[in-house]
């Protein structure tokens, strides 16, 4: 709700009536909305812009003990700029042979999935604007489908690049992407049984409370601190669910060239590059709703958004390290990891806090 703005002012009448019926607050509300998706989505595109080019390089070159871009601006920040033109301004290039409907499409499903999943996401707030579009019941179970929605732009840049690597890259993202989806959804779930619904924004109030206190310090019934377990099963499938080391099958350079993206380049080769980077960071966005209290931090109000932010760069940070100190396991080990190994260790852990559940309430 933004105060000082009327119906009349903002809408017509007869526009107001379509809007909203019998509530007159509708176009306001409406309008609201409509400005805190233009805030999210500008906050993560910004972020994916210092995250791609720069933040990537030199996170890795500082856990690689090497010099990264560092000429242009402050710490090499600017390479931003000459990274996009370069991008941007490079000749789009479409294969013979290419299905070109799913060719064009696949590149904006990776980016539109992410960019639709943070809809349901409790932000906090910026000046008075509360950074949650939507609130459903089954808030938690959208993310998930939307996010997986990835998948299919995967699969489809793959096929339809008529190339084989290409194809291989998109059949591996499949294989990947389905056995690494359950456990995180399950995972997941077993936060469900504890906060009792899949609202994001009651899986963030159940974890407002203090789960203990050691003098003067207190810890925060965090989910990641009353089932760390669960925590740790949701950040290894996470980083399969974003293609991370060492899960980046689907692209893997040294075996499939780049795998979906080979036949790819200029814009569709950004949006690609872009949706990546936005999916990292709609799993962050998950992990701190989901096990790090979302925007509670030791300070409220204005702050809050900023504690979210903070947690989901430290999640990028985690991906980060992994892309830089594990290296990157075979197709068949990937698959059994996370049929024989992430499946069975996500449904003891649902079973487990089932049980725990039901015998302390």
């Amino acid at each position: 709700m933004i105060p000082g703005l009327t119906n009349m002012a903002l809408f017509p009448e007869e526009i107001a009536h379509a809007i909203g019926g019998n509530n007159p607050s509708a176009p306001i509300e409406l309008l609201s909305a409509l400005i805190a998706a233009a805030v999210i989505g500008t906050i993560m595109l910004t972020m994916t812009a210092f995250a791609g080019p720069w933040a990537k390089r030199k996170i890795t070159a500082a856990f690689t003990d090497r010099i990264a871009v560092n000429r242009l601006g402050p710490a090499g920040v600017l390479i931003i700029i000459p990274d996009a033109v370069r991008l941007l301004s490079k000749e789009l290039i479409i294969p013979d042979g290419a299905d070109r409907p799913a060719y064009d499409i696949a590149p904006m499903v990776m980016a539109g999935s992410a960019l639709l999943g943070f809809a349901v996401i409790p932000m906090g707030h910026i000046f008075g604007l509360n950074l949650q579009l939507a609130d459903p019941e089954i808030g938690l179970a959208y993310v998930f489908a939307v996010a997986s929605l990835a998948t299919l732009g995967l699969t489809m840049g793959g096929y339809a690049s008529n190339n084989k690597f290409s194809l291989l890259g998109g059949l591996r993202a499949v294989a990947q992407n389905i056995a690494y989806e359950i456990p995180l959804v399950v995972t997941a779930a077993s936060v469900v049984i504890f906060a009792g619904s899949l609202r994001t924004s009651q899986i963030v109030a159940a974890q407002q409370t203090t789960l203990l206190s050691i003098g003067g310090f207190h810890v925060p019934s965090w989910y990641a601190f009353v089932n760390p377990f669960a925590f740790v099963l949701f950040l290894i499938a996470n980083l399969a669910e974003v293609g991370r080391n060492p899960f980046d099958l689907p692209e893997a350079p040294t075996e499939i060239v780049a795998g979906y993206m080979t036949e790819y380049s200029s814009v569709y080769f950004v949006l690609f590059y872009l949706g990546e980077f936005l999916h990292i960071f709609l799993g962050g966005a998950i992990i701190a709703t989901v096990f790090l209290g979302g925007p509670d931090g030791p300070a409220q109000n204005w702050l809050g958004f900023v504690w979210f932010t903070i947690k989901i760069w430290a999640v990028f940070l985690f991906t980060q390290w992994a892309r830089s100190a594990i290296p990157r396991v075979r197709i068949d080990q990937l698959i059994e990891i996370g049929w024989k190994g992430m499946l069975v260790l996500s449904f003891a852990n649902l079973v487990l806090t089932a049980v725990i559940v039901g015998v302390t309430l």
